[in-house]
């Protein structure tokens, strides 16, 4: 009881500073012209960021329809020889910087949303793969065993016993996955992806800081809001007895 008095205090005491600094934050932006100017870009900002949000979607739903299935097939019997290899490949790919990635994009499918996607997809698929391989694996062997016992097949350990086990990790790799997609989207911008890059790279360029922060500000709120939507996605769709957020 003591803990959670003194964890609860501690909480409240990081949410007053963090109050402080964005007020303080907001003062210091509309003091030097700062604010004025992002709100000038106000109708850029939501057709951007309505642009960013497309990409996001396209390329992480690709990802989690691609990802899931993939990590789900390594680690079948059959697979699990050859597991290690892909995965160690995936990791390889990390490796390359994600600007790479979109300019081989772009030479192999020109410039615009088409080689975005592409990008962004290859960019967003090992966390989900790792995790979905990792939390299958990591299923304790004894209920599978006793699974096996009861006389179910293959496929039913799959969906009643290895998935809602490994569930909870699936999410934590889904929510790294999109969290790295949103801040990864502005670069989508160079190879004419659009974007909340455009205002980004723009500002940069010509040396405005309200323009350039036009962009930053609402990229880094998307990334919040996606990772607080699929979090609380992974807090009520996981079943309470594997989920220790419950």
């Amino acid at each position: 009881m003591a803990d959670t008095t003194e964890q609860s205090r501690f909480s409240r005491a990081w949410q007053n500073i963090l109050l402080v600094l964005v007020f303080a934050l907001g003062a210091w932006a509309y003091a030097s012209g700062v604010l004025p100017q992002i709100f000038e870009l106000w109708e850029d900002i939501v057709f951007l960021t309505q642009q960013h949000l497309g990409l996001v979607a396209i390329s992480g739903g690709l990802a989690i329809l691609v990802g899931i299935p993939l990590g789900v097939w390594l680690t079948r019997p059959s697979m699990r020889r050859y597991a290690e290899i892909v995965i160690q490949l995936l990791n390889i790919g990390t490796t390359i910087p994600t600007l790479a990635i979109l300019a081989l994009s772009m030479s192999l499918l020109g410039i615009g949303a088409l080689p975005s996607i592409f990008g962004l997809w290859l960019a967003t698929l090992l966390p989900i793969v790792r995790n979905t391989y990792t939390g299958i694996q990591s299923v304790p062997a004894h209920l599978i065993e006793s699974a096996t016992g009861m006389g179910m097949t293959q496929a039913q350990i799959l969906m009643r016993v290895e998935l809602p086990n490994a569930l909870f990790v699936i999410f934590a790799g889904v929510r790294t996955a999109l969290a790295i997609n949103v801040g990864t989207v502005p670069l989508a911008f160079l190879i004419g992806g659009g974007g909340l890059g455009e205002l980004i790279f723009t500002g940069i360029a010509l040396d405005e800081f309200g323009m350039m922060l036009a962009g930053a500000i609402p990229t880094a709120m998307l990334a919040i809001l996606v990772d607080f939507a699929v979090g609380q996605v992974q807090f009520w769709a996981v079943p309470r007895g594997v989920n220790p957020l419950r």
